[in-house]
């Protein structure tokens, strides 16, 4: 079930988003919005007095905006989504040119509202948190809200176990056009050098070896999931004499979305943006937990 407003959530779409777990939020409030951007921004303005400026011999305004997007969550029980934004602005230029977004940072909780049953009223979860921007302005903005909120972020990595289930449960989406070829990288172990292996399959073959492997639509398995890398692995053993088993499934491409072993996204598909964000804010709450 899809209950994002496309056009409210279209800022996600095909930009790369880095990916951290989030501790419940201790005393944040959604009416207190204003206040967060204002002190958020004199957080940062005392750091660049203190030389941790990220832009070096240019004088620019940081202009920091919070906003709440409810209509990206999964439930009415969800907490609404909280968009910070950092744009850039010269203190030469005319005041009514246009700010320059430099930094995104997302928090959100898509049908994960069984993490808030476990914690007080003073607590907002929002598990899930989506950057995009340079790491230092991600440093600051952690920094502010792990002081001022009594909370810990860590960078969310996805395991090969889960890289397979996205593959899986990607492949068997229906989209509009695929285009691009569903593709599956992999990295060769106990090697001097890196090495990796890129195994690109046509996104019609794929979908209909997913039809063959799965009993009930809309129901997958580890079974199920298993059996389709097995075949896959086959596939490649027969043309290459390459066992792929023995190596580490890195990223996953696909027409829904891509993702990396590195805690790193792209979405996509509007259409099924609320399912990949509850897929990566279960990853989320098990990392919390």
């Amino acid at each position: 079930q899809e209950n994002a407003d496309p056009n409210r959530t279209a800022f996600l779409l095909r930009k790369q988003w880095t990916l951290y777990s989030v501790s419940p939020l201790y005393r944040f409030h959604n009416s207190h919005l204003r206040d967060y951007a204002r002190l958020l921004s004199a957080f940062i303005a005392a750091e660049k007095q203190k030389g941790l400026a990220v832009e070096v011999g240019v004088e620019l305004d940081i202009k920091v905006a919070v906003s709440s997007i409810p209509d990206l969550k999964g439930s009415d029980r969800d907490q609404a989504a909280i968009l910070v934004q950092l744009s850039l602005r010269s203190q030469a230029s005319q005041k009514n040119s246009e700010d320059k977004l430099v930094w995104s940072g997302c928090f959100c909780c898509v049908f994960g509202d069984h993490l808030s049953e476990n914690v007080s009223d003073d607590f907002t979860c929002l598990p899930l948190f989506l950057v995009n921007g340079a790491e230092s302005y991600t440093s600051l903005v952690g920094t502010w809200f792990q002081k001022t909120f009594d909370c810990c972020f860590r960078r969310l990595a996805i395991s090969p176990l889960n890289l397979c289930w996205m593959a899986a449960m990607w492949t068997g989406c229906k989209v509009d056009k695929a285009i691009s070829a569903m593709e599956l990288v992999f990295s060769v172990p106990s090697l001097p050098y890196p090495l990796d292996i890129s195994y690109a399959i046509h996104p019609e073959d794929a979908k209909a070896l997913w039809d063959t492997v799965q009993k009930t639509p809309g129901e997958i398995t580890q079974e199920e999931v298993d059996v389709f890398m097995d075949c896959l692995y086959s596939h490649f053993h027969r043309h290459f004499k390459i066992r792929l088993s023995a190596t580490k499934l890195v990223k996953v491409s696909t027409a829904v979305a891509t993702a990396h072993c590195d805690g790193i996204v792209k979405f996509l598909q509007s259409k099924y943006l609320t399912g990949v964000l509850m897929l990566l804010t279960e990853l989320a709450i098990s990392q919390i937990q």
